[in-house]
């Protein structure tokens, strides 16, 4: 079993930023890939970014160059650095540990509204 926690979630203007944490219950350098997804009201949880044990990014087009995915193995976190956010960015945003299996964060909100 593997627990995730979400924080840095909330209301946040048009252009602002926000700093999503996902800490993790083991060493997230034994997990084959940490992923933030996304879930908007009447839409499916859609897969925003990733990051595998070796380093390596990915992001999906919608969120390519404004967000940042990282992680901190020393306090086995991973982070969302969201810039230039836009109203289309509101969802609730969950992280997703791929040990295998995939084990889920509750999710947290963010909201983007002037």
């Amino acid at each position: 079993q593997v627990q995730l926690v979400e924080s840095g979630g909330g209301l946040v203007q048009p252009g602002g930023s926000l700093r999503l944490s996902c800490a993790v219950s083991r060493n997230i350098s034994s997990i084959n890939d940490m992923n933030w997804y996304r879930q908007a009201p009447g839409r499916y949880r859609d897969w925003i970014a990733g990051i595998t044990n070796r380093g390596v990014v990915m992001y999906d087009d919608p969120v390519k160059g404004r967000f940042i995915i990282s992680k901190d193995i020393t306090k086995d976190t991973i982070y969302l650095q969201m810039n230039s956010l836009k109203p289309e960015d509101t969802a609730v945003y969950y992280c997703g540990a791929n040990v295998p299996p995939m084990f889920w964060g509750q999710g947290i909100q963010v909201t983007v509204s002037a």
